[in-house]
């Protein structure tokens, strides 16, 4: 009879915890996106330029260095920061200084951005800097876009292949 009944009540345990995982399976509803909404996704890993010029160095300072440090040239490591300038129909989207990685700064500099907008026609305007200068841009792309509701945008920086990359 023991046994009976440790079966029984292994059989309702069993049993209410398909219950609560079926039911968790497929409530609460989850909503990933709005309906009327797309999902602009900037994800891309860039390294700026050397935060100065390599300098030549004298006679006296590398005779001063140890011999296995001997070089003809002093280089930074340091990597200068990204700035990143994303405009949506004319109206600031995104404006932000990518810092680089690295335990010296010399690593490249990364990004992951997720922004949900209002599905329909828009203008994007990306710029990127990733020199030494103070003003303006290195890289400039303005693409005029049709986004679906749910579509996800995926925009890729790649300098190799000029710049800004839409999918």
């Amino acid at each position: 009879m023991g046994s009976v009944l440790r079966f029984a009540g292994q059989l309702a345990a069993y049993v209410v915890f398909m219950g609560v995982v079926g039911y968790l399976s497929a409530s609460p509803s989850y909503t990933h996106l709005a309906e009327d909404k797309a999902l602009i996704k900037m994800s891309f890993s860039h390294a700026g330029d050397p935060v100065a010029e390599c300098r030549r160095l004298t006679p006296a300072e590398i005779a001063a260095l140890p011999p296995n440090m001997r070089r003809p040239t002093d280089c930074p490591r340091e990597r200068v920061p990204l700035l990143l300038r994303v405009d949506l129909d004319g109206q600031r989207l995104l404006e932000e200084t990518l810092e680089p990685t690295g335990l010296w700064g010399d690593g490249p500099s990364s990004i992951y951005r997720r922004v949900p907008v209002t599905a329909g026609r828009h203008e994007l305007g990306f710029k990127l800097r990733d020199s030494r200068r103070t003003d303006g841009f290195d890289y400039e792309a303005q693409r005029a876009v049709t986004l679906a509701p749910g579509q996800n945008f995926v925009v890729d920086f790649k300098p190799g292949l000029g710049g800004f990359l839409f999918r």
